[in-house]
């Protein structure tokens, strides 16, 4: 059985799936459409957190928090900023299931 980290699903989600970035896009995307899946970063700021876990509860979407921190997962993004969350609308030749709901 093949390890497939964090990492490689989420670069794997960028290459052939449509995601969303950043707290504010991934909380009107939670208002108006229903992603996979929320993806949010170690250090994702306190306020923005709870917003984006309440309004996915609402939605009935799994969160997923990132061990590491918005610089890498902007990093992994391949964005030349922080990514302090992601929505993964799409999830195209991923397996996003592999990624376990923290919240």
């Amino acid at each position: 059985m093949k390890f497939v980290s964090d990492i490689d699903i989420i670069k794997r989600v960028l290459e052939t799936g449509k995601v969303s970035l950043g707290t504010r896009s991934v909380e009107k995307v939670l208002g108006t459409k229903k992603p996979k899946l929320v993806i949010i970063s170690k250090n994702c700021p306190k306020v923005a957190k709870e917003n984006i876990v309440h309004r996915s509860k609402i939605a009935g979407v799994a969160v997923h928090e990132f061990s590491g921190t918005s610089l890498e997962l902007g990093e992994i993004c391949r964005k030349p900023f922080p990514v302090s969350a992601m929505a993964i609308m799409e999830p195209g030749q991923a397996e996003i299931t592999k990624l376990r709901s923290t919240r």
